[in-house]
């Protein structure tokens, strides 16, 4: 039975972008013909969590409704290098708990967090979305793997836009931040665009 995973940021008591994760499990189930889903509202009210802070909470499940948790305090924290790797077959419309295949172009690249090149196009890092910044505006890959609740919000708030980001224009960009339900949009966290170790010009090999 696959398994699947939703990773939802909790802050001082507070669950953050509940109806989009609410709406991407219930996709979830109805795409493999499911005709209800769990309810990620209920879960939280019953952890009766009433601790200040950031945490993360991690629910895995299947498609019979068998689910557990995990309310993990989190911090988010600097990447130092970000390396192109290529990979043109790898799939993550869902959010699988299976990362293995993730974890195994980590484990073999020489940097911190990859981002993944799928047919010459710029998609996701292992584990968030991307912005890239040109001029003062700040754009997302249209060619995502997976379609993130904070990029979702984002877009639907015109905070950012849609472009397609390839290694041929990526130059263009200055700047880029990751995102996810965990990493906002945060001015606090913009790495230049050298921070990507084997930009074009450098050599992009590294195929998994």
């Amino acid at each position: 039975m696959s398994q699947f995973i939703e990773s939802i940021k909790i802050e001082d008591k507070k669950i953050f972008l509940l109806d989009l994760h609410q709406k991407r499990v219930d996709d979830t189930f109805a795409h493999f013909g499911k005709e209800s889903s769990i309810n990620l509202a209920e879960i939280f009210k019953n952890l009766e969590h009433d601790e200040d802070g950031l945490y993360k909470l991690r629910i895995s499940y299947d498609l019979d409704k068998n689910f557990r948790t995990q309310l993990i305090p989190y911090a988010i924290s600097e990447i130092s290098n970000f390396q192109l790797v290529v990979n043109n077959i790898y799939d993550y419309s869902f959010k699988f708990e299976d990362r293995k295949e993730l974890e195994k172009m980590l484990r073999q690249a020489k940097s911190n967090e990859i981002i993944i090149v799928k047919n010459n196009h710029i998609t996701d890092t292992s584990f968030s979305n991307l912005l890239f910044k040109k001029g003062k505006e700040w754009f997302t890959p249209s060619t995502y793997l997976l379609n993130g609740v904070q990029r979702q919000y984002l877009l639907k708030n015109k905070k950012i836009k849609e472009a397609e980001i390839t290694l041929q224009n990526i130059a263009e960009y200055s700047h880029f931040q990751i995102i996810n339900a965990m990493n906002d949009f945060d001015d606090m966290f913009i790495y230049p665009i050298a921070r990507i170790t084997n930009l074009p010009g450098n050599s992009v090999d590294n195929e998994f």
